[in-house]
């Protein structure tokens, strides 16, 4: 059974961050719950995630120099989605889990790009996973599903188990590509795996190799004309 989450440390040794989080930041700091037995979790004001991260990240005494995570939680019913940021301080070896909720009509807070370079791919995955947007972003778009994917995000409680289209229809879409595209000549030849598509340099900058059908063709030509060349 899930253990009760609770804001009342009881027998659970404080945490130091969390007094001092509420000494500065008073009413920002919404709550204060424990779990897992001595996991500390932090709710707090999102609007003001920045300014709050940045101090405990800056602050000498708290030191929190290591984000360890960037993820987020929907538990359905329209209830908000939580965005959660887990902490870890090297210097004073102590972690701290902070929290946010966001209602799902405006699912949108600051990046943290700017504190911690390792939030730009996780805050990708978050905007990817559940739709949150995160403002000042470098280059917030999918990373895990295709940049055109329209079905929604995978990882909201919304998103069906099933396909929104029959199976009728996802046999057109997939009928529409060609997979010999994806593949070299040798590996259609060998029967392999795609290998990855490498780059190279023209005159007007860095193009894909032509596609497998392209060269195919052009390898085709090839030994055609050394054929002919050598019967004569």
């Amino acid at each position: 059974m899930t253990q009760a989450l609770r804001s009342d440390l009881g027998s659970v040794p404080g945490h130091p961050s969390v007094a001092a989080l509420r000494e500065r930041f008073g009413s920002a700091v919404l709550r204060h719950e424990v779990v897992a037995g001595d996991e500390h979790v932090v709710y707090v004001d999102a609007s003001r995630i920045v300014e709050l991260l940045t101090w405990l990240k800056d602050e000498l005494s708290q030191g929190f120099n290591f984000l360890s995570d960037v993820t987020a939680v929907d538990y359905g019913g329209g209830r908000p989605i939580q965005v959660v940021y887990q902490l870890y301080s090297i210097p004073h070896r102590r972690a701290l889990r902070v929290k946010v909720e966001l209602p799902l009509t405006n699912l949108r807070i600051d990046s943290v790009t700017r504190l911690w370079g390792t939030a730009d791919w996780l805050e990708r995955e978050v905007y990817d996973m559940f739709g949150v947007h995160f403002e000042g972003h470098p280059d917030l778009r999918r990373i895990l599903m295709p940049e055109n994917y329209a079905e929604g995000h995978p990882l909201r409680k919304d998103f069906p188990l099933r396909g929104r289209f029959s199976r009728a229809e996802q046999t057109r879409r997939a009928l529409s590509h060609d997979p010999e595209d994806y593949y070299t000549p040798l590996e259609l030849e060998l029967g392999g795996v795609p290998q990855a598509v490498p780059w190279k340099e023209t005159g007007g900058g860095a193009v894909p190799r032509a596609s497998a059908r392209e060269a195919s063709d052009d390898g085709s030509e090839a030994r055609r004309e050394s054929h002919e060349g050598g019967a004569d």
